[in-house]
């Protein structure tokens, strides 16, 4: 499945190829769960199963995520984000 045309306005740069969930899946979820509209987030829970969406969180979040969108998506697919990169606030305060 493709990505939606109101999606692709947070990957330019990126060739449209690579911007699948079986191709680029961890890119997409770091990206639309930051960034997201609910059209693009709705089209994320299509293809990707919550548990899985929960799952990387575990592994990815606390270094993919800014701290704000991390409490977020912590509340919401209750499971705590993995640890942030070391120096991660110093670079991204919010």
């Amino acid at each position: 499945m493709t990505l939606p045309p109101g999606a692709r306005r947070l990957f330019s740069g990126y060739d449209e190829r690579d911007l699948t969930p079986e191709r680029g899946g961890s890119l997409l979820i770091a990206r639309l769960l930051e960034s997201g509209d609910g059209r693009d987030l709705a089209w994320l829970l299509s293809v990707t199963p919550e548990p899985a969406l929960a799952g990387w969180l575990e592994r990815h979040g606390g270094r993919q995520l800014s701290r704000r969108s991390r409490a977020f998506w912590e509340i919401v697919l209750g499971r705590a984000a993995g640890p942030a990169a070391p120096g991660a606030p110093e670079l991204w305060p919010l």
